[in-house]
């Protein structure tokens, strides 16, 4: 019988650590593969907006092969496995949907997320705080996003997203008066900008918006509008930079008509 392209995969990983592997592959350790993991997974990302299937199915294997090349550096001290890294999160899953695998019965998909996060608790009562599963390196937004959902599902949160705009108000009133101060202190700015984008986030939660989807698409928008400018520039023998505010201007309004 032939072998499943998993069990392969896992084979392969282990021949290139293996004596006779790839002088690059025996060198790395879970801390030397930290940036391509994350690397693979913004790429996962890309494939997904681009909406492109073949390059998405290509970007998950890269992905799939860090999982296994980080497990197959733990099993080489014994400390798991694949196989163990499989097992674990089936034993979670049929843990958590209790509506699915068991007797449970949830009205929606709010009732869901509730029952998990009761799930998730019981789970880890050592006394840890309701944010310590909140992963460290988060990119900032997300980060963001994530704290304020657990906080808001033990109801410490606004009742109303118009009482978290009056707040971004506030905020964004105790940034001018840091910036009206004579002696301008960036730390204080910091502290404000934080609090700026910290409430942003918030309103795009109360609005069922993902605030990273939300500035990435921002950020697309902008590039192509730029990118319209540098063409129509070339187009014309300018050069960008002794083009004049005013015609950049005149460009970027065109662009948004494209």
């Amino acid at each position: 019988m032939s072998q499943s392209p998993l069990y392969k995969l896992k084979e392969i990983a282990g021949i290139l650590r293996s004596p006779h592997g790839c002088a690059w592959d025996k060198a790395q350790t879970s801390d030397t593969l930290k940036p391509y993991l994350i690397e693979e997974a913004y790429e996962v990302y890309q494939a997904i907006e681009n909406a492109n299937n073949e390059n998405l199915k290509e970007e998950l294997g890269d992905l799939l092969y860090q999982i296994y090349a980080h497990a197959q550096l733990a099993s080489e001290q014994n400390m798991f496995d694949i196989d163990d890294v499989a097992n674990g999160i089936i034993e979670k899953l049929i843990r958590r949907h209790p509506h699915v695998f068991g007797t449970d019965t949830v009205k929606d998909k709010y009732e869901v997320i509730d029952r998990w996060e009761k799930i998730k608790k019981k789970e880890k009562q050592n006394g840890q705080s309701l944010l310590s599963g909140v992963p460290a390196h988060l990119p900032a937004l997300l980060k963001a996003y994530r704290v304020q959902q657990k906080v808001s599902r033990v109801g410490f949160d606004w009742e109303r997203v118009q009482d978290v705009v009056a707040k971004l108000n506030e905020e964004v009133n105790e940034f001018k008066d840091a910036l009206q101060n004579n002696q301008v202190n960036r730390e204080a700015l910091k502290e404000e900008i934080g609090d700026i984008l910290f409430t942003i986030v918030n309103i795009a939660r109360h609005v069922e918006v993902n605030p990273e989807e939300a500035l990435q698409h921002t950020v697309s928008k902008f590039i192509k509008r730029f990118q319209y400018i540098e063409k129509r520039l070339q187009e014309t023998n300018n050069d960008i930079t002794q083009t004049s505010l005013q015609e950049l201007d005149e460009l970027w309004e065109e662009s948004k008509k494209i």
